[in-house]
C-alpha cells in the first residue's frame, strides 16, 4: 500500500512538472510574481497559525513551565484531567450551560429582531444601527457597563424589577443564578446575528410570498412554510458561528469576577480554567494548559462535525433541496 501511494505521488509530481514546462515564459513569470506577492501571507500562516498549532499539540505531552525546557511525560496530563481535576468537569459544565443558553438567545432573539427590522417602518436605518451598535463596543467596556446594570443594590435591572414589584437578585453573588447574568449579558452581541439574518431575509424573492398569499396563507403560515425553510442556510451559519464563539467565552467572566470564576466557581468557564493553569499558577503549567486547549478544540470540532453532518437533513437551499 505504501508503494502504491509513493508511485501515485511520484506520478502526480511528474504531471505537475510537465504542466510547468508547457507554460509560456509569461505564464511562468506571472506564477512566480503571484507566489512572491502571497509569500507574506504564507509566512504569516506558517509562523502564527500552523507552527503554534503543532507546537501546542506537542507541548500537551510535556511538563513545561517556561523557565525550564519541556520534559516529555506522554499522556500524563490527559489522564490527570479526566481522572483527578475536579474543576475540569465543573468548568466544562458551566461552559455547556453558557453555550446552550447564549446560542439559543442569540438565534431566537436575532431572528425575531431581523423579522421586525426587515419590515418597512420609519427610521429603519436608525433602529438597525441601535441594535447593532453594542456589538462593536469593546468587550472590556461592555463588561464594566454590565457590572453596573446587574449590580445587586443599585443596578438598572434590579431597579426595574423592583419597580414592577419583583424581588431584587444578587446576580453575581448567588451561585444558583450567577450564570443567568452572563446569559442576559449575551444579548449584547445579538446584533451580529441579527445582521446576518437580515441579509438572509432580504435574499428571499418576493414571488414566494406572493404565491403563498394567493394560496391563502396567513402571516404565521408564510413564516413557517416560506421564511423559515428558506432561512435554514442562514440559521445553520449562525448556529455554527455562535457555538464556536460561545465555547471560547472568557473575557467578560475574567473581568466581572476578577479572574476567580465566582461565586464558588459557579461561573468558572473552561477557558478561564485553562488560563489559570497557564498564567495564574506558579510555576506556570503550559503543558497542562495545552492539553486543556486540545480537549476544547476536539469538543468544538465534534460539535461542528455533528452540525455539518446533520445539516443535510434540515438545511434547504433555493436552488434545490439540500443544496443539490
Amino acid at each position: 500500500m505504501a508503494t502504491s501511494f509513493g508511485s501515485q505521488f511520484s506520478a502526480m509530481r511528474g504531471r505537475r512538472r510537465e504542466r510547468w514546462r508547457d507554460l509560456s515564459p509569461l505564464r511562468k513569470r506571472e506564477a512566480k510574481m503571484g507566489l512572491l506577492f502571497i509569500s507574506p501571507w504564507i509566512v504569516g500562516v506558517l509562523l502564527f497559525s500552523l507552527f503554534p498549532f503543532v507546537a501546542s499539540f506537542l507541548l500537551s505531552f510535556t511538563k513545561y513551565n517556561i523557565v525550564q525546557p519541556p520534559e516529555w511525560i506522554g499522556t500524563e496530563h490527559y489522564v490527570h484531567i479526566f481522572s483527578d481535576d475536579p474543576l475540569f468537569l465543573k468548568s466544562l459544565r458551566n461552559t455547556g450551560v453558557y453555550v446552550g443558553g447564549s446560542v439559543t438567545i442569540r438565534i431566537v432573539l436575532g431572528f425575531a429582531l431581523a423579522l421586525l427590522l426587515n419590515a418597512k417602518v420609519r427610521f429603519l436605518g436608525l433602529w438597525r444601527t441601535l441594535f447593532y451598535l453594542p456589538s462593536v463596543v469593546p468587550i472590556v467596556a461592555l463588561s464594566v457597563i454590565w457590572l453596573y446594570v446587574l449590580n445587586a443594590r443599585a443596578g438598572l435591572l434590579n431597579s426595574l424589577l423592583y419597580a414592577i414589584g419583583l424581588p431584587r437578585f444578587r446576580w453575581f453573588a448567588d451561585p444558583d443564578i450567577a450564570m443567568i447574568g452572563y446569559l442576559i449579558m449575551s444579548t449584547t452581541w445579538v446584533g451580529v446575528t441579527m445582521v446576518i439574518f437580515l441579509a438572509g431575509l432580504q435574499g428571499i424573492p418576493e414571488e414566494y410570498y406572493d404565491a403563498a398569499k394567493i394560496d391563502g396563507a396567513n402571516v404565521f403560515q408564510r413564516l413557517l412554510r416560506v421564511t423559515i425553510p428558506l432561512m435554514t442556510p442562514t440559521i445553520y451559519l449562525n448556529i455554527l458561528i455562535n457555538i464556536i464563539n460561545a465555547f471560547q467565552v472568557f473575557t467578560q467572566v475574567f473581568i466581572m469576577t476578577d479572574g476567580t470564576g465566582g461565586p464558588r466557581d459557579a461561573t468558572r468557564v473552561y477557558v478561564l480554567h485553562l488560563f489559570d493553569h497557564a498564567f495564574q499558577y506558579l510555576p506556570p503549567q503550559m503543558g497542562y494548559s495545552a492539553a486543556l486547549a486540545w480537549i476544547l478544540f476536539m469538543i468544538i470540532f465534534l460539535f461542528t462535525a455533528v452540525i455539518v453532518t446533520t445539516s443535510q437533513r434540515w438545511v434547504f437551499y433555493q436552488g434545490g433541496e439540500n443544496g443539490e
